[in-house]
């Protein structure tokens, strides 16, 4: 019984008023050569669903303007405001980032990337001068450690709170207590935060000076060399051996397998567990010797340094045979820099070094880890601090703002800063 009831879809309410105002604009058009049209108009099936109207267009319908795309959910624009309660929580903080960002920017100004022309062992053929091959996760140098460690402190509201806490003992209109009241427990918590900042920050110059002095060998016209990792240059000849980590970003030449082709693991790389197989070139990997590439005229073309590690373009070129010989080279015949060789040993012509290589590209600037209950202490002494305020314009005002009530507005927030740690 319930197969033989009709359904009819629901429609709301502004639907069907859109609806009848269509079908009266219809009819009072009178007749014409467009009727039959108007005609077609008006038998079309009223039940039609919202969902195949454009996205532009409101449920009202033709009477839409310009003031109905401001009201749909995915065209609300949520401005912020500019005010006092802006700047108290975080907007003091923004413009000073972006102050400080800024000046990096004019004092550090990015060295445009390129595309370059590689000459297998031969660096000095090199038209730019590259980066060296040297690892640095330090966020400090000697001259920006301590302004750095300080503005990563006072940067949040409740130590900035007790430096200017501090700082106004030294007037003596305002002084209500003995300096070291006030400075000794601040002092204490900022040697301490200064000496764990200077041991992390040790431990990371020993690890970055641990892998820049690892040894590798590189092949010359008289045979083997030992170098360190941040010596190594764009146009070099590395070797690498099975489980040793690649130093920069190469080109895969020749391997010891026989089938010309090598595993390598990526998971300091992408995170990802699997071996991935790549491939030498087949031209350099043909030759009867290892010591034949430097009896060959070749260079590889390698597109400018960029970010994404499953592409690249680019291709090897040798000019002593006759025809010269061109390959294509892709992400299969690349070998990246933090991965490591699973099997057999590797030659590669470096490419890239240092920043330019995809690891370093890749990886974002160090940060302070701050946790969920500082930031939620902080929001809590913005709270209190607005309190305060209005606890010491009650006390002026009890006073009838009598004499200097702007210093006594001053001290009483003083007076009351107790009130925050407690």
């Amino acid at each position: 019984m319930a197969d033989q009831i009709p359904l009819y879809p629901v429609r709301s309410a502004a639907a069907a008023a859109a609806s009848h105002r269509r079908a009266a604009y219809y009819s009072a058009a009178g007749p014409g050569p467009g009727a039959d049209r108007r005609g077609r108009y008006q038998l079309e099936d009223e039940s039609a669903h919202l969902d195949e109207m454009p996205l532009m267009m409101s449920e009202e319908g033709f009477e839409n303007d310009e003031s109905d795309y401001h009201t749909l959910p995915r065209a609300r624009i949520t401005r912020r405001k500019r005010g006092l309660e802006w700047f108290v929580c975080g907007g003091w903080k923004f413009l000073c980032t972006s102050c400080c960002d800024w000046l990096i920017n004019v004092c550090q100004r990015k060295k445009e990337l390129k595309a370059r022309t590689v000459w297998l062992g031969c660096p000095e053929k090199c038209e730019e001068k590259h980066p060296r091959n040297s690892i640095k996760n330090q966020k400090y140098n000697v001259f920006t450690f301590i302004p750095g460690v300080l503005y990563e402190q006072f940067k949040f509201f409740l130590n900035l709170y007790f430096l200017v806490v501090s700082c106004s003992q030294f007037v003596p209109a305002l002084k209500i207590g003995y300096l070291y009241t006030y400075w000794a427990p601040l002092g204490f918590v900022l040697a301490v935060t200064i000496a764990r900042e200077a041991v992390d920050e040790f431990r990371r110059f020993q690890r970055d000076k641990e892998m820049n002095s690892q040894l590798y060998s590189k092949l010359t016209v008289r045979g083997k060399v030992q170098v360190k990792s941040s010596d190594i240059q764009v146009g070099d000849l590395i070797i690498v051996e099975k489980n040793q980590r690649i130093p920069s970003d190469m080109v895969f030449l020749r391997t010891s397998e026989k089938a010309g082709s090598c595993f390598i693991r990526t998971d300091q790389l992408d995170g990802e567990t699997d071996w991935k197989l790549k491939v030498a070139v087949s031209c350099t990997q043909r030759l009867p010797a290892i010591g034949d590439l430097f009896s060959i005229s070749a260079y590889v073309y390698a597109q400018k340094p960029q970010l994404d590690i499953h592409s690249f373009e680019g291709t090897f070129t040798r000019e002593d045979s006759d025809p010269p010989i061109h390959e294509s080279l892709s992400i299969e015949n690349t070998l990246w820099a933090s991965t490591v060789v699973a099997s057999g040993t590797v030659i590669g012509v470096v490419i890239y070094t240092g920043k330019e290589t995809r690891s370093v590209m890749n990886t974002s600037n160090p940060k302070n880890k701050v946790g969920l209950l500082d930031l939620e202490l902080n929001q809590l002494t913005k709270a209190l601090f607005l309190a305060l305020v209005l606890l010491s314009v009650v006390m002026v005002t009890l006073q009838g703002f009598a004499g200097p009530w702007y210093r006594n507005l001053f001290r009483f927030l003083l007076l009351f800063s107790y009130i925050i740690p407690i």
